[in-house]
């Protein structure tokens, strides 16, 4: 009896000791963006180890693949439980919250936070090191210098807003882009499995043809608009930042344009090889 309480009583201070470290380091306001960094990168790992290993049991197609074909697989994995995870707080924040809110009166929406949207972008950014860090380290088999700039400068826009506070709620309208990637990798699936004669992939591919529309050429054209009624604003942020609003948007806008193109007449190729 006197062991165990002994042993209670150790568990316990051990216990105290362990939320003490976690209140003052781990979740302090000067610790929480480089926690949920960490964080990002560890769920990052976690997710990809997971991918392998329900594909190893559920998929009959994972087994015949090459070994840097089962890599992407399981990054691509990663990419699409990141890609619902950022979108859906990504839509959270800009259409439900009432943080970005023109009625909200707490000082411009250009420097606007709070601990939870703090909190997504340092997952968003943990993942992004992680996925730029095995493209380069497999570069380019998991993407050339297209995938190499996007990752960077989100990696930066994503990280200064966390970091700053400032212009989070632009950094949350282009991450809603995000919402395509499902859709992206789940055709990257189908091909790879052979179906890409399958009413699967057709659907798909109109699927990710509106998608990308609306999410990367129709939004970007709206925060674009929501910049120009918030000039200045805007403009009372740090050069820094204020470079970022205009410069990140206006590459990822080109490059969409320019992939949106190559989706089309993809789509009208498949289209076209129907009877």
């Amino acid at each position: 009896m006197a062991v165990s309480k002994k042993t209670a009583l150790a568990f316990k201070s051990y216990q105290n000791q362990a939320q003490v470290l976690v209140k003052t380091y781990l979740l302090a306001e000067a610790f929480m963006p480089y926690t949920c960094v960490l964080g990002g990168m560890f769920a990052s790992k976690m997710v990809y180890d997971l991918t392998q290993l329900i594909s190893t049991f559920y998929f009959r197609t994972y087994a015949g693949l090459t070994k840097i074909q089962r890599i992407e697989w399981n990054n691509r994995g990663m990419s699409s439980v990141h890609a619902i995870f950022i979108t859906t707080m990504s839509l959270y924040f800009v259409f439900c919250s009432d943080l970005y809110s023109d009625q909200y009166t707490a000082g411009p929406v250009t420097s606007r936070s709070s601990p939870l949207s703090t909190f997504a972008l340092g997952v968003s950014v943990g993942y992004f090191l992680s996925d730029l860090g095995m493209i380069f380290w497999l570069y380019p088999a998991l993407g050339g210098v297209e995938y190499v700039v996007h990752h960077t400068l989100s990696a930066i826009a994503v990280g200064y807003a966390m970091f700053t506070g400032e212009g989070q709620l632009y950094t949350f309208m282009v991450l809603i882009s995000e919402l395509t990637t499902p859709e992206i990798n789940l055709r990257w699936y189908l091909d790879t499995a052979g179906l890409k004669r399958s009413n699967a992939y057709l659907i798909n591919g109109v699927v990710v043809f509106f998608a990308w529309m609306v999410a990367r050429i129709l939004l970007f054209i709206y925060m674009f608009y929501h910049v120009y009624l918030h000039y200045n604003q805007v403009l009372e942020m740090h050069e820094i930042g204020i470079c970022l609003v205009f410069t990140v948007p206006s590459v990822l806008s080109a490059m969409n344009l320019m992939w949106f193109g190559k989706i089309v007449k993809g789509m009208m190729k498949t289209l076209a090889k129907r009877p």
